[in-house]
C-alpha cells in the first residue's frame, strides 16, 4: 500500500466528488492531499510538487473535465519521462466503461466506477502499489 506520507493529486471539476475521495483518503490515512478541477491546473501543480521533496507519488483523476480531459491529462504525463511510471487512477461513470479500454491504452494504472467508497478506494490502491512496486 502507499506509504501514508505519499502526495496524492486528486483532479476532478466536481467539487463534491473532490470532497468524498478527500474524506475517503484522509479515513484510509493519507494526509498529504492536493487537488486541481482539471487538468490543465493538475498539470501545473504536478510539475511545481516534482521541483520540491515532495513530488507527486499518485494521481487520481476524473475523465471528464473542462480544459483537459482526464485521458488528455494521461496522456501527457505518460508522454513525460519522469511521470511515465507515476500511478494514475482514472474515475469514470458507469456510462464511460467503454472508454477504459482507450485510458489502458494510454498507461493507466486502474480505474474506479463512481459513486466510490473507502473499500474500493483501499482495494484498488493496493492494487495499483503493487502493479507499480513488483
Amino acid at each position: 500500500m502507499f506509504p501514508p506520507e505519499t502526495v496524492i493529486l486528486v483532479v476532478d471539476d466536481s467539487e463534491v466528488i473532490r470532497e468524498s475521495v478527500r474524506k475517503e483518503l484522509l479515513a484510509i490515512g493519507y494526509k498529504a492531499i492536493i487537488e486541481a478541477d482539471d487538468g490543465k491546473k493538475a498539470l501545473a501543480l504536478l510539475e511545481g510538487a516534482s521541483n520540491t521533496s515532495s513530488p507527486v507519488g499518485l494521481v487520481i483523476s476524473d475523465w471528464n473535465m473542462p480544459n483537459m480531459t482526464g485521458l488528455e491529462f494521461l496522456k501527457k504525463i505518460r508522454a513525460t519521462p519522469k511521470w511515465v511510471n507515476l500511478p494514475f487512477v482514472m474515475l469514470t461513470s458507469a456510462s464511460q466503461i467503454s472508454e477504459v479500454v482507450d485510458a489502458i491504452s494510454a498507461g493507466v494504472s486502474t480505474y474506479v466506477v463512481k459513486p466510490l467508497d473507502g473499500k474500493t478506494i483501499k482495494t484498488k490502491l493496493a492494487g495499483v502499489w503493487a502493479k507499480h512496486h513488483p
